[in-house]
């Protein structure tokens, strides 16, 4: 890499850096001012659970603490939200501060093409968009328990216990409990009514504790009670079934089946491939995992469209090209995003999830060869 690669790729990156701080800041600023009297109420509780009232400036710094708890994961789960438009802010502060310095022309009469300007920006994007792929990857799936909290939830390290509604599993069963530990996993007050292929009940299973081994339920306290007067009631030591509790942190919480690994999201295909009634939720569950790779080829295609807005041979005012970019990159970054996630019949999750990257594709090509150098 040359000297000038190293410059580009350089200003590139700490634009970038820049602006996501910025975002960062952005972000939790707004939070805070809005939610400031909620930190400050749950800080004092927390200050003085040894008795008494907590002072001014303990509540104050346990407050502090207890935003960077609650926001230091969520600004992980926001880098690989808003990359792709930061990317695109920072390339066009580059190229600017390059057009307003004449460096391009500078570049020019060396016999240096514009495109050769524009390739250190790309390989950076690249790295950074492998540092995307591997914080979904490695980072994520190891906090999402704490991308789950609310506010009240703040300096917790436990999604709580809760009851767990009625919930079916692969073998058509339904699972019910008084409550379930989603941090260690168990469930007490356990019942599960076991159903013909009609849906008619068969038999109620009725368990204190039930823990998982990796593949079944372990039951303590099981019994069964048929439905009919043919059969008679018995221990129940286990049952096996691919709800695992995994699966049940997954229905439960909302936002949770975006943090798993492509790994983890496989096997969770897997364990629902023999329920012909999942076959939605498994297409769910590949948009979620494709539509990573589709997010991350939309934001370069994205990138390089707007690329020409700033590329220019003569020094001109930068903003009425930054006018022009900012809504092109809006639809193709969010087109990507959508694309990812919305369901287009005829077409397997596998292949809808790039059709947003398709579609730029042409896009892409012809903002290259439209640059004049």
């Amino acid at each position: 890499m040359t000297i000038l690669d190293r410059a580009i790729a350089k200003q590139f990156l700490i634009n970038t850096l820049v602006l996501l701080v910025v975002l960062f800041c952005f972000v939790v600023a707004v939070d805070v001012s809005l939610k400031f009297d909620e930190y400050m109420e749950i800080a004092s509780q927390r200050a003085s659970q040894g008795g008494g009232e907590a002072p001014f400036v303990r509540t104050l710094v346990v407050s502090v603490g207890l935003v960077i708890d609650l926001w230091w994961p969520r600004l992980l789960q926001l880098f690989n939200f808003m990359l792709g438009l930061v990317m695109v802010a920072a390339m066009g502060f580059t190229f600017a501060q390059m057009v307003r310095s004449r460096e391009l022309v500078a570049m020019l009469a060396g016999g240096l093409s514009l495109w050769r300007a524009a390739r250190p920006v790309l390989v950076v994007a690249a790295v950074l968009s492998g540092v995307q792929v591997a914080n979904q990857e490695l980072l994520i799936p190891k906090i999402a328990p704490l991308l789950t909290r609310e506010h009240r939830q703040a300096g917790l390290r436990s999604l709580g216990v809760l009851r767990l509604k009625p919930t079916s599993d692969d073998a058509g069963r339904v699972f019910y409990a008084s409550s379930f530990d989603a941090d260690a996993g168990t469930l007490e007050g356990l019942r599960v009514i076991e159903r013909d292929p009609s849906g008619k009940p068969l038999r109620i299973v009725h368990a204190d504790f039930g823990t998982w081994d990796g593949r079944q339920w372990i039951l303590r306290g099981g019994r069964s009670i048929p439905m009919s007067e043919s059969a008679s009631p018995g221990p129940v030591a286990s049952i096996q079934t691919r709800l695992d509790p995994t699966a049940l942190k997954v229905r439960r919480f909302a936002g949770y089946r975006n943090s798993l690994s492509w790994t983890q999201m496989s096997e969770l295909i897997e364990s629902r491939k023999q329920d012909p009634a999942a076959s939605g939720r498994i297409d769910e569950f590949e948009r979620i995992r494709w539509g990573r790779l589709g997010v991350v080829s939309a934001n370069m295609l994205g990138l390089m469209i707007c690329m020409p807005f700033f590329l220019r041979r003569e020094p001109v005012p930068m903003i009425k090209p930054a006018l022009k970019c900012a809504p092109v990159a809006i639809v193709a970054l969010m087109g990507g995003v959508l694309g990812a996630t919305a369901a287009i019949p005829a077409l397997p999750p596998q292949v809808s999830v790039f059709v947003p990257a398709l579609v730029l594709l042409p896009l892409a090509i012809a903002a290259i060869t439209s640059v004049r150098t």
